[in-house]
């Protein structure tokens, strides 16, 4: 759907965000697969969180961030949808201030790994912990249920 048709520049400005956050996070995928992983071919993020939350590209992305961090939070979303716009700044607020890895499944945009996280309606949450799914939630939720989700899980 084009600009015109959606009537505002709101999505093409998400979208242009989104896709900056894309290269950005596969040029420092590449540069650390390149730099230091050890010559296995995997990629070692580190332990350093980021402070953002990571738009999830593949699933092979996904699983790389799920077995590489602790605790995960992953916002199953879609821009279209009311509820998601309005948690976007407590997601993004949570990816700066927790230990969790933040991460966003673009479910129009990846349909198998949505399905795949078993997400039949949006914004649906799952937090990882040690690789593992231990926590759903499905809709709107306050920020205190997902910090606490988050805080349960983490060493």
């Amino acid at each position: 759907m084009s600009e015109s048709d959606r009537g505002d520049s709101e999505p093409s400005e998400r979208e242009r965000i989104r896709e900056r956050k894309r290269r950005e996070l596969r040029q420092r995928l590449e540069g650390e697969a390149n730099g230091g992983s050890g010559g296995d071919g995997a990629v070692d993020v580190g332990d350093e969180t980021p402070s953002d939350p990571v738009e999830v590209g593949s699933a092979e992305e996904f699983q790389r961030l799920v077995g590489e961090h602790e605790v995960v939070l992953v916002d199953c979303y879609a821009d279209w949808c009311g509820p998601c716009q309005m948690m976007e700044p407590t997601v993004e607020s949570l990816a700066d201030e927790t230990d969790a890895v933040v991460a966003k499944v673009d479910v129009d945009g990846l349909p198998g790994l949505a399905q795949q996280l078993g997400a039949r309606g949006v914004p649906t949450f799952l937090v990882y912990a040690n690789g593992e799914p231990v926590d759903r939630f499905v809709g709107a939720q306050d920020r205190t249920t997902l910090e606490t989700a988050i805080a349960s899980n983490a060493a």
